[in-house]
């Protein structure tokens, strides 16, 4: 009787954890939650509005963080998880930061690192699995790649850190794009379990990775919206929601 009981209680548990709620992140009036330069960051019309104009410019890649309730604004952490993002890009490029990190050093305070799903307006990197600081390209859109390891790669007098990177396609990468919709609303779905992270674009999986880099990978961390230097663009979000896997 005493073994049924516990088995009774192990199924529960089971249970409860893989009926886990979506939660939304975003109250769609204001950026309660969320914390970034507020000369790019603002809601309008019910959506997050991330905005560079030729007058208006940032000098590196700035985001958008989730801190959720947390007063001093430090940013909330997610381990594994599936997140839903619905976002309209109208010019340039952004992404979907997930288990990042905010960068050390002398910065804005609104700087990012860590693993980044690509939107961007002309479809070129959409779907992409970019370690934004942290080890470039992991998987392009139409790949599925086993990380392996980092390996130091020297470009003139720069040395980077890239990803060893085993790859196999499971996609053409023009055929995928035609999932995704051009000035109109879609969504980035993110599943992070374990090392095993999947990358899908309006239910199309766009990319997908194994991360066995023990030193490099990472297993937690933040959730951010990206605004990209460069050319004046326009990212908006209307809903960004989770459900703890």
């Amino acid at each position: 009787m005493k073994y049924l009981s516990v088995l009774i209680m192990l199924l529960l548990v089971g249970c409860s954890s893989s009926t886990s709620e979506w939660k939304e992140l975003f109250d769609g009036k204001s950026l309660s939650g969320w914390d970034g330069d507020p000369k790019f960051w603002s809601v309008k019309n019910g959506v997050i509005h991330g905005e560079t104009t030729k007058d208006k410019v940032t000098k590196g890649n700035t985001f958008a963080i989730y801190t959720g309730e947390n007063k001093d604004k430090s940013p909330v952490e997610f381990s594994d998880f599936e997140v839903k993002v619905q976002y309209k890009i109208l010019a340039h490029n952004s992404g979907f930061q997930y288990r990042s990190f905010k960068l050390p050093g002398d910065n804005d305070g609104w700087r990012v690192g860590g693993y980044q799903a690509d939107f961007d307006y002309k479809n070129n990197w959409a779907g992409t699995n970019y370690g934004e600081k942290f080890r470039g390209i992991l998987a392009k859109r139409g790949e599925k790649a086993e990380i392996t390891g980092t390996e130091k790669v020297k470009k003139g007098k720069r040395v980077r850190e890239v990803a060893a990177r085993n790859v196999e396609a499971i996609g053409d990468p023009a055929e995928l794009a035609k999932a995704i919709m051009k000035d109109e609303w879609n969504e980035m779905h993110i599943i992070a379990k374990g090392n095993h992270m999947v990358q899908k674009i309006n239910g199309v999986v766009m990319s997908e990775i194994i991360d066995n880099d023990m030193k490099g990978r990472r297993m937690s961390g933040l959730f951010a919206i990206q605004i990209h230097q460069g050319p004046p663009m326009v990212i908006q979000v209307r809903s960004v929601k989770v459900k703890e896997l």
